[in-house]
């Protein structure tokens, strides 16, 4: 067994202070995205662990890539047959973070997923390259495969089947909105005293802000 009791960082890269945020997440989460995007390095700013409930009773998490945010929220697109789109459909309640280690930041975000609308998803999908159209078709994400080699000739196929068409969105796959309801963002700092500001949702639609410990 490997030990990584020894496995220590200092994080000193920047702070993170009531006296310098904005009244609400969204705007706080822009700013360190393009932060992140312009000085981080990361090579994909916009992938997140999205984690669920299976319809195992079990927590899932797996890693997306975030394709729209605003005031309404986060979106993401999925198969809705896959496990995740099967466990947002019993649960819908589901957590999404972030981990900008060049940053030495995190983003917690609680919230409820709901479908987006079809032109949403049809105008997403209209945006992908016709490769990735097809991989949408062809996999019944999530299901047993009996091979590679199974795949590849249904893509194969489908690419012959497609040529020179418009490659339409299967019904079953699309967008995710995240509405948030509590966003927590950590930004490390010397000796593990990390600040951590979390954002809650309130009934008149403002957002109380609170200091938690390390």
């Amino acid at each position: 067994m490997k030990d990584l009791g020894n496995y220590r960082k200092s994080y000193e890269k920047s702070e993170l202070l009531e006296s310098n945020i904005p009244e609400d997440p969204i705007n706080l989460f822009n700013r360190w995205f393009h932060e992140v995007e312009d000085f981080g390095g990361d090579s994909e700013v916009n992938a997140m662990t999205v984690s669920t409930i299976g319809l195992d009773g079990f927590p899932k998490a797996r890693v997306v890539l975030l394709k729209k945010f605003n005031e309404e929220g986060f979106i993401f697109y999925t198969n809705y047959n896959s496990e995740k789109g099967r466990a947002i459909a019993q649960n819908p309640k589901i957590c999404l973070s972030f981990f900008w280690h060049t940053m030495e930041r995190q983003v917690i975000i609680k919230g409820i997923a709901h479908k987006t609308t079809e032109t949403i998803s049809d105008n997403y999908f209209e945006s992908r390259p016709d490769g990735s159209k097809l991989g949408a078709i062809v996999s019944n994400q999530s299901e047993v495969v009996p091979s590679r080699e199974y795949l590849e000739g249904n893509l194969k196929q489908l690419e012959k089947d497609f040529e020179s068409m418009v490659i339409p969105r299967p019904k079953h796959w699309g967008g995710f909105l995240v509405t948030p309801l509590e966003v927590e963002f950590w930004q490390g700092r010397p000796n593990r005293l990390h600040d951590r500001i979390r954002y809650s949702s309130q009934e008149d639609f403002s957002w109380k802000i609170d200091r938690l410990s390390p």
